[in-house]
Order: structure tokens, then sequence, then C-alpha cells
């Protein structure tokens, strides 16, 4: 995951010319780094290069990055008039440029690999508008959520259309699969999940089956809330580090594939412990069919491309035995 980005030479001469909002939004950019690390990597897969946070400018919630900071949003969503506030748009038409790129990709992929798209699920996204950035207490979001749950479900139902339609976008464009990202959904307990975000978050899976692709779900932190994702959606479920696989993969049940979960951080220690951890991942999933080897989160900016490049040749050498 995050395959493309600044543990990349070529993405870091880019990123000295332009923003991150700038290659977001210019599909020849977008499609320049989508396309870098499968001329660099053994990937199965090429994904898109976008951010999840796109939806949010014609929702009326403008941000941008801060320099070794991350996101920042500009007036962040306080009150129940401010999530009332929130506008629709219609994302064939405000997130055309996300749409182009991936119309253009797939002419430069001609088939090598499948591309994957994908978008931010309600939880995530609403703590972004509302926190203001990324945050470690979740304390704005959760007292609205806890203190307005009427104006939180409308906000999240807003979302999970928006959402569902902006997939269903990709999936027009060309799109082979499709994750929905609820990176901090960890936050919640199964509970508050069920109450306040699984109903939101089954709209969106709701809303693009029977389009034909498969759908990826994958939040972090999840390991107390995986039998609850699954509920939610997803063809795939993705498992981070912090479970070991086969327990994960026992708690998501065995009609769903999941995908994972190497630690990222074992990427910067030495190759031989890196073949070790992958061959504890591979070891667990048994090789049951339905696994996708995967990291758990992101791949980190310090990351050697090396240990990347020489992680995928092994798991290939691995699984092909």
């Amino acid at each position: 995951m995050r395959q493309a980005g600044r543990y990349m030479s070529e993405y870091r001469q880019l990123r000295e010319r332009y923003s991150l909002l700038d290659i977001c939004r210019t599909p020849d950019l977008a499609t320049a780094v989508t396309l870098q690390p499968v001329h660099r990597i053994e990937v199965d897969a090429a994904i898109l290069f976008s951010d999840l946070l796109l939806p949010l400018e014609p929702m009326g919630i403008p941000f941008d990055f801060l320099k070794g900071e991350g996101p920042s949003i500009e007036r962040p969503l306080r009150t129940e008039a401010d999530l009332a506030a929130v506008r629709r748009f219609e994302p064939r038409e405000s997130l055309s440029h996300v749409l182009t790129a991936i119309r253009q990709v797939q002419r430069e992929l001609a088939g090598r690999v499948p591309l994957i798209g994908f978008a931010g699920a309600p939880f995530t996204l609403a703590s972004y508008a509302i926190e203001g950035g990324h945050s470690t207490s979740f304390a704005h979001t959760k007292a609205l959520m806890y203190g307005h749950p009427k104006a939180w479900h409308a906000f999240c139902d807003l979302i999970a259309e928006l959402i569902g339609e902006y997939l269903a976008a990709q999936i027009e464009a060309g799109v082979d699969a499709v994750q929905v990202f609820d990176s901090w959904v960890g936050q919640l307990n199964a509970q508050d999940y069920r109450e306040f975000i699984l109903p939101h978050t089954r709209r969106i899976f709701d809303r693009i089956s029977g389009l034909g692709v498969p759908t990826i779900h994958f939040g972090v932190g999840t390991g107390a809330i995986l039998r609850e994702i699954r509920e939610a959606g997803g063809d795939v479920i993705g498992a981070d580090w912090r479970t070991p696989l086969d327990e994960a993969w026992e708690r998501i049940g065995s009609d769903r594939a999941v995908q994972g979960n190497l630690d990222p951080t074992v990427l910067l220690g030495p190759l031989d412990r890196i073949f070790e951890a992958i061959d504890d991942v591979l070891e667990r999933a048994a090789g049951r069919p339905g696994h996708i080897f995967n990291l758990g989160h992101g791949i980190l900016p310090m990351t050697p491309v090396e240990h990347v490049q020489a992680a995928a040749r092994y798991v290939h050498q691995q699984t092909r035995q």
C-alpha cells in the first residue's frame, strides 16, 4: 500500500516541482506517479495515485498539505451547523481529473497489471474534516458523534452517498478493483462502530456491489472490530500487522479474502529479518486461497527502495513453490 511515494527518488524529483495536490489534480502527473512502482517493483497491481481527502473540497471543506505536518483543513467542522452546511456534488464533474487519470493509466498499463482505485470511508473523512488534520484522541470528532448523533448520522450518510458514487465513477472509468480506506476507524470500539459507522460504510458497499469489480475494506488498528468491518462489506478485508494473519482471518471468516499484513517498519530492517517476517505471514496464510500479501499499512518514506523490491521478489519466489 502507498506503493508510490517519497521512498522513490523519481517521486521526490517530481515533488520538488509540484505539490501533492498539483500531482493529484493533474492527470498526466498522477499517471506518471501511479506507474513509477510498476516499473521498479514486482507489484501485482497498480494503485491509482490520489488522496482520500479529495472529495472534501467539493463538499465545501477546503484543505491543503503542510510540509512535514500532513493535511490541514482550513475551517474544521465543529458544530451541528457546520455539518449541515456541507454540500453535495457530482463526482464525475468535480473529480473528473481523477477519472481522466484512471483512463490514462489503463491505456499505459495495457493490461500489464490491474489498477486499484480507492476512496476514504465515513469515519476517516469525518474525523479529518472535524479535527482539522491528524489526531491522537479524536476528541472533537467523538464529541460531535456522542453529543449530536442526529447531525453526525446525517453527515456520515452524505459522505457515504458521495463516496459510493465516486467509487462507482471510478469503476465506470476503468479501475479493476476498489479499496475503501477507513484509516482511523480503529479508534472506535465494536459497539460504537455498529451504532455510528457500520450503516454508512455498508451503504458504500451496497452502492458498488454488482458493478463487476472486487471490493477491499481496510482499516488500521481494527483487530477488535474485524467482525464488524466484515459485516459492513467488502470481498476482501484488510488486516494490519497488530493481529497475526491467521487470527485475523478467523475473526473475519473463511468466506472472505484477506489482505495483509507485514509491518511496514520491518522493511527498514536487514533483508534476513524482512524475509523471516514474510515467511511468518505466509505460514499463517497456509496457502489458503484468497490471501493478498500486502503491508499492514503504507510504505514509510525512509524505506530503502531496494528492500521493497527484494520483499516483492521474495513473496513471489515463496508463493510459486
